[in-house]
């Protein structure tokens, strides 16, 4: 394990996830203040840049640099107008189990959005899920079926392929991006261990060798990955191998690298992801750390 200097950026939120580094800012979600977020890489300025009521998460920019984001409880993705409109940029909830969840948007201006599969928060059993893809003029098409909890993902750069965590299948799994929008079968990128027994959350969560969550891609192909119930976040290569592994004392769910030379890594954390207990409290933080690969590939 290497020890590498922690520091805090943000502090007193409630539960941030989605961090991008956009502009020479890091733009973060926070769930239960019910906003988005930017932050200069030294911490010393933040703004409210959109406040989202129905509570935001993935997050990414249009190549004509409009903001595109998820708002989870009415399940629609929200696109920001130049004149800073927001308007529906597609109504996902005909195709959605659960939440709508993390999204990646490519070098095309495709968002590839997962959902929870199932009401997570409200103790019901494990359903697996699938992948949409919402083209530029907002027609949803889904692409991808059969996964367990599709959460943080990566286009590589040179856009042939999409990389997405399953935070409760012990794997990470990878699709090639066909030309005309549809994915190849899917494959795994990196397996952690086997499917788990159960679909009883208190049962399956037991049972994870790795939770990926949250991820980012660096300049050697190599995923840097939130574990969302190992408290940690890991340099993992194709194939599983975890070459690095930070601990920054708390829960860790969604990290990213960004500032001002690609190498320092933003991790969200917090106590835990109950939503009850996070709404309640202003315990959630981002640290970064600088580590030695910058940054590659979308978001």
């Amino acid at each position: 394990m290497t020890e590498r200097e922690i520091q805090t950026v943000v502090s007193g939120m409630s539960y941030t996830e989605c961090p991008r580094w956009h502009d020479g800012r890091l733009w973060f979600v926070d769930f239960y203040t019910h906003a988005i977020y930017s932050v200069t890489q030294d911490g010393s300025e933040q703004r409210v840049e959109v406040e989202v009521p129905a509570q935001p998460s993935g997050l990414g920019w249009l190549p004509d640099g409009r903001l595109v984001f998820v708002s989870m409880k009415d399940s629609k993705v929200m696109r920001r107008e130049p004149d800073g409109a927001l308007v529906v940029h597609a109504d996902v909830a005909a195709f959605v189990g659960g939440h709508p969840n993390d999204m990646v948007v490519d070098g095309q201006g495709r968002c590839w959005l997962g959902d929870f599969g199932f009401d997570l928060m409200g103790g019901a059993d494990i359903e697996t899920t699938g992948l949409l893809r919402i083209d530029p003029d907002g027609s949803v098409t889904q692409v991808a079926t059969d996964l367990w909890f599709p959460n943080g993902s990566v286009v590589t750069p040179d856009g042939s392929t999409l990389i997405v965590d399953e935070t409760f299948g012990n794997r990470i799994s990878a699709f090639e991006i066909r030309p005309d929008g549809s994915l190849g079968e899917r494959r795994d990128w990196a397996r952690f261990g086997d499917l788990p027994t159960s679909r009883v959350v208190a049962q399956a969560v037991p049972e994870a060798v790795y939770g990926p969550d949250g991820c980012c891609l660096d300049a050697q192909g190599a995923l840097w990955v939130a574990d969302a119930v190992g408290g940690r976040v890991c340099r993992v290569a194709e194939g599983g191998e975890i070459r690095e592994t930070i601990t920054p004392g708390t829960g860790v769910f969604a990290c990213m690298l960004g500032g001002s030379d690609g190498r320092t890594l933003f991790m969200s954390c917090a106590p835990d992801f109950d939503e009850h207990a996070r709404s309640a409290a202003r315990e959630a933080d981002i640290r970064a750390v600088t580590v030695d690969v910058p940054h590659a590939g979308l978001p």
